[in-house]
Order: structure tokens, then C-alpha cells, then sequence
């Protein structure tokens, strides 16, 4: 049985974060004392667990939710389920991994055409290429 801070202690998180994750659903202790703290199970110890290691791997916390639910109830699910909340996550990370590649070559592109000298930015073609409403990003319009 672990109050609030030990569990905090044990997962090197502080306990806030377990009363965010109480708030949103995926932790709640599994009583409380006479006092009113909170009492983690060793059970409730590797449920968070679980949350942590989803978080590290980039799931929201509503796919940490629907990760759980297929945990708790494995009997009501089928593995295609997890699956997809995975490989969705993945084309995420994908997409923005192209969306940085795009940024990356930009950001080279306007690099290589700065001398990056001294003098005055007057005619700074960094700023120029900024400027200009020739560039390759879209003009918001209002």
C-alpha cells in the first residue's frame, strides 16, 4: 500500500501528476485512509506504470484511456484494436516527421543563402526571403 507521495517517489514523478491523471481518468486510488489520503495497491502501482510508459512512447492521454480500457477488459477486445490506436499514433509521428523534414530544408535553404558576415542586416537575404511574399509559405488571409 502506497499513499500518494510514496507512489510519487517510487515512479520519480511528483504527485501532482498523479492527481492530473486521477482528474482525467486513468488512476484513482483504491481507497482511502480515515485520514482522506489516498491508498495505491500494488495493482494501481503497475497501472501507472503502464501510463508512464505510453507517455514516453507519445500517447495522448485519451489514447492512454483507450489503451487501458483495452487492458482492464482484454476478453471485450481484440488485439486489431490496440493495433489501430499504434498505428495511428505512427502515421502521426509520420506526418510530422515530413512537416520537420519540410521545416528542416527550409531552414538549410535559408542558411546557405546568408553570408552571415558582419555588416549591417540591411540587405540581409534571411530576411529578405522572409519578406518576400514570393516564398513558399501560404499567406494567411483574412
Amino acid at each position: 500500500m502506497y499513499k500518494i507521495g510514496e507512489l510519487a517517489k517510487r515512479f520519480a514523478i511528483k504527485a501532482d501528476t498523479l492527481r492530473f491523471y486521477e482528474k482525467h481518468g486513468l488512476l484513482a486510488p483504491s481507497s482511502r485512509s480515515e485520514g482522506g489520503y489516498r491508498i495505491y495497491t500494488e495493482q494501481d502501482a503497475e497501472r501507472l506504470r503502464f501510463i508512464l510508459r505510453a507517455k514516453k512512447v507519445g500517447f495522448s492521454l485519451t489514447e492512454i484511456g483507450d489503451l487501458l480500457s483495452i487492458r482492464i477488459d482484454r476478453d471485450r477486445y481484440s488485439c486489431h484494436e490496440a493495433r489501430d490506436i499504434v498505428d495511428a499514433k505512427l502515421a502521426q509521428v509520420k506526418e510530422k516527421i515530413r512537416e520537420l523534414q519540410v521545416f528542416q530544408q527550409s531552414l538549410t535553404t535559408l542558411s546557405a543563402s546568408c553570408c552571415g558576415g558582419n555588416e549591417p542586416a540591411t540587405h540581409c537575404s534571411i530576411l529578405e526571403a522572409l519578406d518576400s511574399a514570393d516564398g513558399d509559405s501560404k499567406e494567411v488571409q483574412s
